[in-house]
């Protein structure tokens, strides 16, 4: 049996879709897992019983990240209970739609708070634990928004731009502690519930991929396994393009 201690997980946003095959996906590479959603509870728990079914330690923090109390209360609770958190994937997102000229202040913040702050407020908790292991992984989540640049999406865009910015300050400032931070940008991943029907949008962009398919869980999942494991340790810094080749520039 190996010595080497258990690590530990947080995925922001991890009850369902791309959040919940990541937060498996670690739980079957061995990591301990804490769960995190705003308001379905029950689906949170659901993974978290899966999770406890791979051998590893999981536990549901509920919370809305867009609000700095919560996320400070949800740092702590994981590190109450595992000591540290290792890994923070920062995937609860928003993305509304509003054009330029008419979105309100507040659901400007709002979009920055969720999509950006959050990470701000989760590295400010997590990385002294990471300094003293000396080891630590942060992972963003930009997409398509941010790239391309689509009308009524200029929060979206700016906040997904940034999180790329700050996750490259991390890299700089404390790869040297054996953290890394990285993007990853996924193109079109239709939800768990989603049933792609000809003719659609979903189907139509299916038809244009390059690779000729969406994306599934699975494919963040894996890239996300690969940065957060030891072989990974020297990506850094970097924005990984998810999506199967219709993004291409950048």
């Amino acid at each position: 049996m190996s010595d080497t201690p258990i690590k530990t997980a947080l995925i922001t946003g991890s009850g369902q879709n791309i959040g919940k095959a990541i937060a498996l996906h670690l739980a079957k590479s061995g990591f301990n897992i804490i769960v995190n959603g705003r308001q379905n509870e029950t689906a949170c728990q659901a993974v978290a019983d899966a999770v406890r079914g791979y051998g590893q330690t999981a536990l549901v923090v509920m919370g809305d990240v867009g609000q700095k109390a919560n996320v400070d209360s949800i740092a702590q609770a994981g590190i109450d209970k595992f000591g540290s958190i290792d890994v923070v994937i920062n995937n609860a997102a928003i993305r509304p739609h509003a054009n330029f000229l008419d979105i309100s202040e507040d659901q400007w913040q709002r979009v920055m708070d969720v999509n950006m702050n959050a990470a701000v407020w989760l590295a400010r908790a997590c990385l002294p634990g990471m300094q003293a292991k000396g080891w630590g992984r942060f992972i963003n989540f930009s997409g398509m928004n941010a790239q391309r640049g689509y009308p009524g999406a200029a929060a979206v865009s700016v906040s997904k731009h940034a999180a790329w910015g700050f996750a490259k300050a991390i890299a700089v400032e404390f790869g040297r502690n054996g953290v890394t931070a990285n993007v990853i940008s996924p193109g079109t991943f239709p939800g768990d519930d989603v049933t792609i029907e000809a003719g659609s949008n979903f189907d139509k962009l299916r038809a244009a991929n390059p690779s000729g398919r969406l994306g599934k869980p699975n494919d963040i999942a894996a890239m996300v396994g690969y940065l957060c494991s030891d072989d990974g340790g020297f990506v850094n810094g970097q924005i990984l393009q998810i999506n199967g080749g219709v993004v291409m520039q950048f």
